[in-house]
C-alpha cells in the first residue's frame, strides 16, 4: 500500500509517545491521519502541529470510538490504514504481603479488569469499526487495508506486577492471526508490533539510574527504543503488502527479566 496523499489513516493514542511519531511519519509521506487520543488539549495540540485532524475518542467506550471514525472520515474519507497505540497498564502483585503488618493483598479484579478493557477490548473495538469501514472500499491491488495493533514484551516476559498488563498485550498478540483470516477475503491485513523499553514521555520522570538499568538490558543496540523506530515499522508494514497475520518483535533482543 503507498504511503501518499490518497491513504487516509487512523492512529489511536496518536497525540503522544509511539502513536505520534507515527502521526508525523505518516504525515511526513503525504497521507491524511486522524488522531484518536483521550486528551484534547494535547490531541489539538498536535494536530495543529502536524496537520492531521483530532478526534477525541475513548477506547473504552462504544459510543466514543463511532463518532471519532465517523468524523474522521468526514474530513478525510475512508481510513485504510489503522495503527492502534491506545494503551496502559498498572504495576500489582497477584498476592502480597505487607512487610510491616503481616496483611495479605490481592490484585483488585476490576483493576485486573481494566487493564484487558482499556488494551485488548479497546484495541479489537478500533479493529472491527475499522475493518467494517474497508470493506466498503474498493480494492488497490487486491487490498483494502491494514490494521496494525501494538503489544509489549511483557506478553511474553511479564515482570512482576505486570499480570494483567501481560495478558492483556498476550491476547492482542494471540487474536492477531485469527483477525487476519477472519478478514483475509476481505484483502484486509492485520499485524502486531511487539516492542520493548522504548524512551516514551511514560519514562520522561524515570530517574537516571534507572534508565541506565534498563539500557543495560538491551543485547543491541544497548540502549531504549525510539518512537521513530515504531513507526518506521509501522509504516513498512502499510506498505508491504506480504506482511499478514503475524507479530513482529521490536526490542534489541530484549528478554526481560522478573524485575
Amino acid at each position: 500500500m503507498k504511503i501518499d496523499a490518497s491513504l487516509a489513516a487512523v492512529v489511536t493514542g496518536g497525540a503522544s509517545g509511539l502513536g505520534l511519531a507515527t502521526v508525523k511519519a505518516l504525515r511526513a509521506g503525504g497521507a491524511a491521519v486522524a488522531i484518536f487520543d483521550l486528551n484534547e488539549e494535547t490531541g489539538n495540540k498536535v494536530a495543529a502541529e502536524t496537520g492531521a485532524i483530532f478526534c477525541q475518542c475513548d477506547v473504552l467506550s462504544d459510543e466514543s470510538v463511532d463518532q471519532a471514525f465517523a468524523k474522521a472520515r468526514a474530513a478525510q474519507g475512508q481510513e485504510r490504514a489503522l495503527v492502534c497505540c491506545a494503551g496502559g497498564g498498572n504495576a500489582i502483585p497477584t498476592a502480597r504481603r505487607d512487610k510491616a503488618t503481616g496483611e495479605i493483598r490481592i490484585f483488585p479484579s476490576d483493576q485486573f479488569e481494566w487493564v484487558l478493557r482499556l488494551n485488548t477490548v479497546g484495541t479489537f473495538r478500533c479493529i472491527t469499526r475499522s475493518a467494517a469501514g474497508m470493506m466498503t472500499l474498493e480494492p488497490i491491488d487486491a487490498e483494502r487495508g491494514v490494521l496494525v495493533n501494538t503489544a509489549s514484551a511483557a506478553a511474553s516476559e511479564g515482570q512482576m506486577g505486570q499480570a494483567a498488563y501481560s495478558a492483556a498485550k498476550a491476547a492482542i498478540v494471540g487474536m492477531t492471526l485469527t483477525i487476519a483470516r477472519d478478514l483475509s477475503r476481505e484483502g484486509i491485513r492485520v499485524m502486531t508490533i511487539q516492542p520493548g523499553v522504548f524512551l516514551t514521555p511514560a519514562f520522561s520522570r524515570a530517574p537516571p539510574q534507572m534508565l541506565q538499568a534498563l539500557n543495560a538490558m538491551v543485547p543491541f543496540p544497548q540502549r531504549m527504543g525510539h518512537a521513530e523506530e515504531y513507526a518506521s515499522l509501522a509504516l513498512e508494514i502499510i506498505r508491504n503488502g506480504y506482511l499478514n497475520g503475524e507479530t513482529i518483535r521490536l526490542d534489541g533482543a530484549i528478554r526481560m527479566q522478573p524485575r
